[in-house]
């Protein structure tokens, strides 16, 4: 039997440590209840199907929201919010309703990280309005400056979402439909919003989308 020299010895017993740390590492993630990489990757495969492979938002059928960049907090009350049908989407419904506690902050830290670039495909027009509006309001329209609560960068915070770089397609869809996505059920912070989409025209929405899609 050959024996060891000992570089080897020491090389193979470090080996085994950190093979034992990562074991016990694995253990103490999974009794935690932190959800396994598995779990975690069969999820966001799913996810990146609607919403694109860096969740980037995509324009199908129907357009899909960018969810990269978005605050943890906020995805994790909207998730709730179609649970509690405080918004109405049956798709989303039946993925919201299925996932863990740990597995949703997992998803929304991990789409807080990604910074892909806007999606693009807006027309350019009336970014410039879009931008007044955003930064001054409408006085005379009783439209408030969007900025007062998105930020000056339309970053969000908090439940407050982040607008810089969403798909014009979708801005235009949730502010043009919003009595009828947003305040189902127990109100939210959401019914802020709702005297605001009312006193917007078409033409406005479409302004203020075309500014937010072109934000990075």
């Amino acid at each position: 039997m050959r024996t060891l020299n000992l570089p080897a010895a020491l090389h193979l017993a470090s080996l085994a440590a950190a093979l034992a740390v990562l074991v016990i590492a694995l253990h103490a993630g999974r009794a935690a209840g932190g959800p396994a990489n598995q779990e975690f990757q069969a999820k966001l495969n799913y996810c990146e199907t609607c919403h694109g492979p860096s969740a980037q938002g995509f324009r199908g059928y129907f357009a899909m929201p960018r969810l990269a960049g978005q605050h943890p907090q906020y995805i994790e009350n909207e998730l709730r919010a179609f649970i509690e049908r405080r918004r109405k989407n049956p798709v989303m419904f039946s993925v919201a309703h299925t996932l863990k506690p740990t597995l949703v902050s997992a998803l929304a830290t991990h789409f807080e990280k990604l910074n892909p670039p806007p999606y693009g495909g807006a027309p350019r027009a009336g970014a410039a309005f879009g931008k007044e509006i955003f930064e001054q309001g409408l006085p005379e329209d009783n439209v408030p400056a969007c900025f007062a609560c998105h930020g000056l960068k339309a970053e969000g915070r908090g439940q407050i979402p982040r607008l810089a770089g969403q798909l014009y397609w979708y801005i235009i869809k949730v502010l043009t439909n919003w009595s009828n996505e947003r305040g189902q059920g127990a109100p939210d912070i959401s019914a802020i919003m709702l005297p605001t989409t009312h006193n917007l025209t078409r033409a406005q929405v479409e302004a203020l989308a075309a500014y937010l899609s072109s934000l990075r």
